[in-house]
């Protein structure tokens, strides 16, 4: 009747960098372990010796460096389900089949009519059709239209216009603009509803095969998650004519040896908007991550935090100023591969209603002389003791004019 899910984010699942979230992968297998499908649990047995095989033998590529956090992670999702199905059950019970059933579609229903209702409205003050175009760092556009119905709140949303899959890792498979869209949707309905497909019902998808967000099934996606998805969510608020631009990043820092992989995102500044000045130092709407405080990662890790505080100036000025980004800089105590996958260090994140864009961001490598080299918005390499990894992240657009 119901299924019951837990998602996480495990910190290396193999690839060809610690951490599996290389900067440069052009298909999947340089990502990590790849599963189709794998029965985990079977007769009530957790299947250690099939996942491991999954995780540590990846043919030509290195196996998961985290073997023992992977599967203890693993057990704990197990056991979430678990919880989960017991507390199904308990409601059930208390409730009846009949009921519970007829709650979860009236949460559906509401959403629906929530989203349905926002549609309504704003076609009524800004007509049926919205448009909007952003552009990932390479040119890539990200291209939306929306056509709205009226009477019933339905709406079209079109990515025709919206670029190739791309050789890299920015591709991004349909699952992820939907979970754009209806992070935006929520967003835009003014009113608290729980998550849940109903958000969806009232619309329509056109995404272009092989596009950057309807790419072919082999191609690196690792970057499309956490990049593509933000610039996806930027397109939407832009059509709808809500906010500027957030950082538009989630500033992916992976970092580790053949003994352990570390994951990172780090925060930004967040777009201001008709009511609002933007946040500084936080992170921005898909991202849904915290990061380790600086004294459990001094602990766990060789690395010393060097910096971490607010970017001043980089969020874009207007009546309300977009919020500002971050400084972290790191300095690892033994030699360290690091990886930085990251957007908007070319494009700056945009205002609006006359609100000016943020900076960009920046990666930056300071050498044992001091030298500051400009790394670029995703590379890899080896970082010895003495050298420092500076990570600059962008602020957010500014909205409405600025008056004196």
């Amino acid at each position: 009747i119901f299924f019951v899910a837990s998602r996480g984010h495990h910190s290396d699942i193999g690839g060809v960098s610690p951490g599996s979230m290389p900067p440069h992968s052009v298909n999947l297998k340089e990502e990590g372990a790849s599963i189709v499908a794998f029965k985990l649990v079977k007769d009530g047995k957790f299947q250690e010796e099939g996942i491991t095989d999954i995780l540590v033998n990846q043919g030509d590529v290195p196996g998961t460096r985290n073997l023992k956090d992977n599967l203890s992670d693993l057990r704990a999702q197990v056991a979430a389900n678990n919880s989960g199905i017991r507390l199904l059950h308990e409601l059930v019970h208390e409730n009846g089949l009949k009921k519970v059933e007829a709650y979860m579609h009236f949460i559906q229903h509401n959403a629906e009519m929530a989203v349905r209702n926002m549609l309504k409205k704003f076609a009524s003050a800004h007509g049926t059709r919205a448009h909007s175009i952003d552009y990932m760092d390479d040119g890539t556009p990200i291209e939306l239209t929306i056509e709205i119905d009226p009477k019933t709140g339905s709406a079209c949303f079109d990515f025709e216009g919206t670029g190739p899959q791309i050789l890299g890792n920015l591709n991004a498979p349909p699952a992820v603009t939907y979970s754009a869209v209806i992070y935006s949707l929520r967003s835009l309905v003014g009113q608290d509803i729980p998550l849940n497909q109903g958000c969806l019902t009232p619309i329509e998808f056109k995404i272009p095969s092989y596009s950057l967000l309807n790419p072919s099934d082999d191609v690196g996606v690792v970057g499309g998650n956490v990049l593509t998805s933000q610039r996806v969510v930027d397109v939407v608020l832009k059509a709808f004519l809500s906010c500027a631009a957030s950082q538009g990043c989630m500033n992916n820092l992976t970092f580790g040896d053949d003994r352990f992989g570390y994951y990172e995102t780090i925060a930004g500044g967040a777009g201001a908007g008709p009511t609002w000045e933007g946040r500084s130092g936080v992170h921005t709407h898909c991202t849904n991550t915290r990061i380790t405080d600086p004294e459990i990662l001094e602990r766990r890790y060789p690395v010393l935090l060097r910096r971490f505080g607010l970017r001043k100036g980089s969020g874009g000025n207007g009546k309300h100023k977009g919020g500002d980004g971050v400084i972290r800089e790191i300095e690892p105590l033994r030699p360290l591969v690091m990886s930085i996958l990251s957007e908007r260090r070319t494009l700056q994140p945009y205002g609006l209603n006359g609100g000016e864009p943020a900076m960009t961001g920046k990666n930056l490598l300071v050498k044992k002389d001091g030298v500051v080299l400009n790394i670029g918005a995703k590379r890899s390499g080896s970082l010895n003791v003495g050298e420092r990894l500076v990570i600059e992240t962008p602020g957010g657009g500014g909205y409405g004019k600025a008056t004196d």
